[in-house]
């Protein structure tokens, strides 16, 4: 679920103390950018990327009303030639975000493909890209709410995959130290979690004082906040974007 309780602190912390100039550059979608080229960091960095952010590409296909199966393969194909060709001569008209970038990217693919068949493009020797969580995706929309554009959608699940992503890092740092409970329970005080026991409840379930549980989930969500942070900053080029990018994020999710 989105941390929306931290957000209003989130812009108190320096991000220059993270996001130097040196340790910026080490950033996903800046290695893809400053290489331009087939390095083998590049190449990891971009396919990194392309399987963390399938699935808002995903949604906007299928809100554009593709049908399930098809769909999967157009998010395989795009992200192919994707890989393929490598071409970010676009990226500085969108601001060097790699969430404007893909969508950009994607809508021009789409049109092509309406050109021609999917499977006439699969003949040219196209490689797909193994996106195995694709093969466990039902026939139900990601994004059931039909009031919301392709656009929308897209910019919403790409918001909702990032904070996924956190938390996904933030729990297997407490797995690693042996503290898997501790994660689940504190993951409940975050807002929009359904039916979360109160903090008294949770205490008393891990034998902490509220006190204690207090600083516990204080230490929690400043990690969360710092990690959030840094993983905005594997989608942009500049670490000054950091910022602005969080901002919107969070006004998508609001909306």
């Amino acid at each position: 679920m989105p941390a929306d309780d931290p957000v209003t602190s989130q812009t108190a912390v320096d991000p220059s103390a993270r996001y130097g100039n040196v340790a910026f550059t080490t950033t996903h979608w800046s290695v893809v950018l400053h290489a331009q080229g087939q390095s083998p960091a590049a190449q990891g960095a971009l396919e990194k990327l392309c399987h963390t952010y399938w699935r808002p590409v995903y949604s906007f296909i299928r809100r554009e009303g593709t049908g399930h199966e098809d769909a999967q393969d157009l998010t395989q194909g795009f992200f192919a030639l994707l890989l393929q060709r490598r071409n970010f001569d676009d990226v500085r008209k969108e601001k060097g975000r790699l969430r404007s970038y893909l969508l950009t990217s994607l809508k021009h693919f789409l049109v092509s493909q309406h050109r021609r068949a999917v499977t006439a493009k699969r003949g040219k020797g196209q490689q797909p890209v193994p996106l195995e969580e694709l093969a466990a995706i039902g026939c139900a929309d990601i994004e059931p709410a039909a009031h919301l554009s392709a656009d929308r959608i897209y910019e919403r699940r790409w918001a909702l995959t990032l904070m996924e992503q956190v938390l996904r890092r933030l729990r297997d740092e407490y797995v690693m130290a042996g503290n898997a409970e501790l994660f689940d329970l504190l993951k409940q005080l975050l807002p929009d979690e359904p039916g979360a026991p109160s903090r008294a409840e949770i205490a008393a379930q891990l034998g902490m004082t509220e006190n204690a549980l207090r600083q516990a989930f204080h230490r929690f969500r400043h990690h969360y906040q710092a990690l959030l942070r840094e993983e905005i900053a594997h989608t942009v080029a500049l670490a000054s974007d950091v910022e602005d990018e969080l901002r919107h994020l969070i006004a998508v999710l609001r909306a």
